[in-house]
């Protein structure tokens, strides 16, 4: 291919070909070559020497030139040389300066067997470098799209796909659980991820993702793709059931009605897809309560307790409907939970009842003991509202006088005492943090209270360093994968029902001061 007969409008044909073969620019197929004709002519000429190789672009005429560096004081004869030499050798030039290159032209060179293997693999190499990175900025732009392709093999468990220009991989755990898939079938699957590495691009491809049924309805519903309804949110339990949150941006066009089509056509389209997973389609609304009841669906919800600030949810119904709102396994809840983005907790009347009441006894067993009054005097206080110390502390003494029972000197006594209290309560905190060794640079962070601090202690957390290091997941809890099982992980500060946006915020301020 390289060798000096080769006629030169061949070459350019040479070119054309593997241009278009490899899906390739031209353009790097010729400078490949030219790097392989570079390294050839230093084996020829010696690697000492400084050697450029062009090919012109309409001839095929390949030119070999040594050149020379022009400099003041000449370190390297072979490549470099002074500016008078220069113009001594280019017949007194008078336009050459330092830091120009003169070029001496060279014999054309016939390759040898070495030779020849060698500029060769240059441009074999430079030409897989070029498919590599053609492949790759085809398919970044897919990332989020649904990919079709034939399966080409099987791998421990994985599937391999065949997508024309490139190959996808589906890891075993993001497909359809007991699906059965042959080589030679025909698969949709979603582009999730398209990594570029050294040995090449990589495309992570998905059946199990939750944005597959997402693109599935994008792609059965013109509502969808054209933008009058929208997605809110998904969650799976793939091959088993879904559930999928739908919102009409036009008030005339029910979303779940379109989602579902005539007689069903649409979601069932999309079902025959997944292999028979149930779909729940559900109507997005902002009365939070509704959207809870309904993805909860098909139990029958009494009340719902929303606490937005730790994203907690409890759902009060009958025991009734206590099986049909958890599902099989918790299937249900569990879907539910991840659609909402809230943590659910399912209670029966019964439950809800006893819990209210243990609550009001400790609530009431806490003011008992701390401002010393009796058990009739404390239940009034709880049930008109005054949940704790703190509470009657801040208190004026007419919002407790108020109180049928209580005149305004009581009142004054019981404010008096809850703040005597609260200042004994932080004085044996301030004792105990100090038995832990908590430093005070973690004390004084912004927005950490003093039973924060006792519980860090306690977790061996003692320094500001050691609080910057830990993530929102450590303080406020949450799940781990191990084994392949998501396991609920407790948080060090889970009981004060920090919001994650309130961890994010004391973990950033604790780093912008240790690590400043």
């Amino acid at each position: 291919m390289l060798n000096r007969g080769l006629d030169k409008l061949e070459l350019l044909r040479i070119v054309e070909s593997v241009a278009n073969e490899k899906s390739i620019d031209k353009e790097l197929v010729i400078t490949s070559m030219e790097s392989a004709i570079q390294k050839a002519a230093l084996t020829k000429f010696g690697n000492d020497n400084s050697i450029e190789v062009t090919i012109d672009r309409e001839s095929g005429e390949i030119k070999i030139q040594k050149f020379f560096e022009i400099v003041e004081n000449v370190e390297d004869p072979s490549k470099q040389i002074t500016l008078e030499d220069a113009k001594k050798n280019n017949k007194g030039n008078s336009n050459l300066k330092v830091g120009e290159k003169i070029f001496e032209e060279l014999p054309q060179i016939d390759f040898g067997r070495i030779a020849a293997q060698s500029a060769k693999q240059v441009i074999s190499q430079r030409v897989k470098e070029a498919e590599k990175t053609r492949q790759y900025e085809d398919f970044i732009d897919k990332e989020g799209q649904i990919l079709s392709g034939i399966i080409k093999r099987l791998e421990y468990g994985n599937v391999i796909m065949d997508l024309g220009k490139a190959e996808g991989v589906i890891k075993k755990d993001e497909l359809i659980p007991r699906e059965i898939l042959k080589t030679g079938d025909r698969v949709k699957a979603y582009c999730y991820e398209v990594k570029k590495e050294i040995k090449g691009h990589q495309i992570f491809l998905s059946r199990a993702h939750p944005q597959f049924l997402a693109k599935l309805f994008f792609q059965e519903v013109p509502e969808i793709y054209e933008g009058i309804i929208e997605i809110k949110s998904v969650a799976r339990d793939p091959g088993s059931r879904a559930k999928i949150c739908v919102n009409s941006k036009d008030n005339s066009i029910d979303p779940v009605g379109a989602c579902v089509g005539m007689r069903g056509s649409r979601v069932q389209t999309i079902v025959n897809e997944l292999h028979g997973e149930k779909i729940d389609i559900i109507k997005w609304t902002e009365d939070l309560p509704t959207l809870i009841a309904e993805s909860l669906s098909p139990a029958e919800i009494q009340k719902v307790l929303i606490d937005k600030d730790s994203k907690r949810i409890d759902v009060i119904l009958t025991e009734e409907n206590l099986s049909k709102a958890i599902g099989r396994r918790g299937q249900n809840v569990r879907l539910a939970s991840k659609l909402t983005n809230f943590e659910i907790d399912i209670l029966t009347d019964k439950e809800d009842s006893e819990r209210r009441q243990i609550e009001f006894k400790e609530k009431t067993e806490l003011l008992i003991k701390n401002l010393e009054v009796d058990e009739t005097l404390g239940q009034l206080l709880v049930s008109e509202g005054f949940q704790g110390i703190e509470e009657i502390s801040q208190a004026k003494p007419d919002d407790i006088s108020k109180i049928e029972g209580i005149d305004e000197g009581t009142a004054e006594e019981l404010i008096n005492r809850s703040k005597e209290n609260l200042i004994k309560e932080k004085e044996e905190i301030g004792k105990k943090l100090k038995e832990l060794g908590v430093e005070d640079s973690l004390i004084s962070l912004k927005g950490m209270t003093q039973g924060m601090l006792v519980m860090l202690g306690q977790r061996n957390i003692k320094k500001l360093s050691d609080f910057a290091d830990l993530s929102s997941d450590e303080l406020i809890g949450g799940f781990d994968e191990i084994k392949g099982k998501k396991i609920r992980v407790e948080g060090y500060l889970e009981e004060f029902s920090l919001s994650r946006e309130e961890a994010d915020q004391l973990i950033m301020s604790a780093r912008a001061i240790a690590y400043k």
